[in-house]
């Protein structure tokens, strides 16, 4: 009677194993070629593992480019799209979520599907928007583009969970004395936490793997972030991979590092969430 129950939950683990296979194989590719040398890179025939391991390619790759500035202006540019965005979606998913009015679900609609439209559609407008603003070559310039193209998703996820909150408890806050800011900062921002913070690791890592605009609107070298830096590896007759490799995996870091932070409020969030009606 549990064999077909048994077997079922070996058949998700292998799926889930084979799964995980194919979705780290790159990395795994990345980590083997960072650790080989120029030569055994473009040796024929290829090899899959190195001949002679070396680690001297991350040492290496902090001389070849200015990663450390690359490092700082990426985070300067995710950190403030991230606040920037924070600071514009949370009231406006708010009001989203208290107001009823005619097209209402028609209005949310709109805004996700805003969404979908890719930056390099709108490149043009934005890099002459951006040029009348006088912020081109400019970290904020950036950091207000990212914002902008991240500002649907903020306001949709954040919706959901300030729906999911019932209104009773902020008439009982009401009732003991706060006012509606209070109410928001005191009981509906803390029990909208995993919503938050899904919206933080959505906007940091969206804006930390950004390329297009940031090649389009910088072109200071002390100004570009890690996306556009290590373009630099990229020569005219062929590319440093090894060195391309290394740099790669030292920027998955920083968003590894920042899902292990906050990693146990998405679990509490997933399992116990907010209160609901």
């Amino acid at each position: 009677m549990h064999k077909p129950r048994g077997m079922k939950k070996v058949f998700l683990i292998i799926t889930a194993y084979l799964l995980a296979t194919v979705l780290l194989f790159p990395y795994l590719i990345m980590l083997i070629t960072s650790l080989k040398s120029e030569k055994e890179v473009y040796s024929l025939p290829p090899t899959l593992l190195p001949q002679d391991w070396t680690f001297q390619n991350f040492i290496d790759i902090w001389h070849k480019i200015p990663l450390l500035d690359y490092l700082l202006n990426s985070f300067y540019i995710s950190g403030g799209t991230m606040l920037v965005t924070l600071v514009c979606a949370i009231p406006a998913a708010y009001v989203l979520a208290r107001l009823n009015f005619v097209g209402k679900k028609y209005y949310l609609y709109l805004i996700i599907v805003t969404q979908m439209f890719a930056p390099i559609v709108l490149l043009v407008g934005l890099f002459r928007e951006i040029q009348f603003l006088g912020l081109m070559d400019s970290i904020w310039g950036l950091i207000l583009v990212n914002a902008a193209f991240n500002q649907a998703f903020a306001v949709w996820i954040l919706n959901g969970y300030f729906s999911s909150i019932p209104y009773d408890l902020e008439e009982a806050a009401w009732l003991d004395g706060c006012t509606k800011w209070q109410a928001l900062r005191k009981i509906i921002l803390p029990l909208a936490v995993p919503g938050i913070i899904t919206t933080v690791i959505f906007v940091f890592i969206m804006a930390w793997n950004e390329f297009v605009v940031a090649l389009t609107l910088i072109s200071t070298e002390t100004n570009k972030p890690l996306t556009v830096g290590i373009y630099a590896f990229f020569g005219k007759f062929d590319v440093k991979w090894q060195y391309l490799f290394a740099t790669s995996l030292v920027t998955t870091i920083p968003a590894i590092v920042l899902f292990l932070m906050i990693e146990k409020y998405l679990i509490s969030g997933m399992t116990s969430g907010s209160v609901k009606h």
